[in-house]
This record gives C-alpha cells, structure tokens and sequence, in this order.
C-alpha cells in the first residue's frame, strides 16, 4: 500500500509536518512519501487534494483507501496499519 503526504515546506503548518513525519519514520521505521503539490500538481488535480496538510493511503490501483485532510495531524496507529497492510 501506498501512503503519501501532501504539503508545501515553509507555511506555518511545515514544521509540525516534518516533526510528524520524523517522528513517524522513528517509531515505525517506516518513510511516506513526501509529496510537494507545486511540483506535482497533477497528483493533487487527479485526487482533488485543496487542503494541506493531507495524508492518503492508497491501494495498488491507486484507489483511495483513507485520506486525513488538515491539523492535527493523524495518530500514527492510525497510519502505519496502512504502512503496514
């Protein structure tokens, strides 16, 4: 499964999004994949993704499994069963 996180550096909001991430990748020792929507926007048109922060877990066909729009970022239980899965 594919797990991706949608956000631009240098807004308010990148710091607690790069700490999560961080924190994230320690306790699980799993990464998601970073993605930038100005040097991706076709991703962020093909999933209608506005709101930033954004976080997907994505099937192999690309099909959205779960999607969590916005802060407070989501629990890491809650993430890594789709890292996992």
């Amino acid at each position: 499964m594919r797990v991706v996180c949608v956000f631009r550096e240098g807004r308010d909001y990148s710091r607690t999004v790069t700490d999560w991430l961080e924190d994230f990748r320690r306790r699980t020792g799993h990464e998601i994949e970073i993605i930038d929507p100005d040097k991706d926007s076709n991703f962020c048109e093909t999933y209608d993704i506005m709101e930033h922060p954004t976080i997907m877990a994505l099937g192999p066909s690309g099909e959205v499994n779960t999607i969590w729009k916005g802060l407070p970022m989501p629990l890491f239980d809650e993430v890594a069963y789709y890292v996992n899965a």
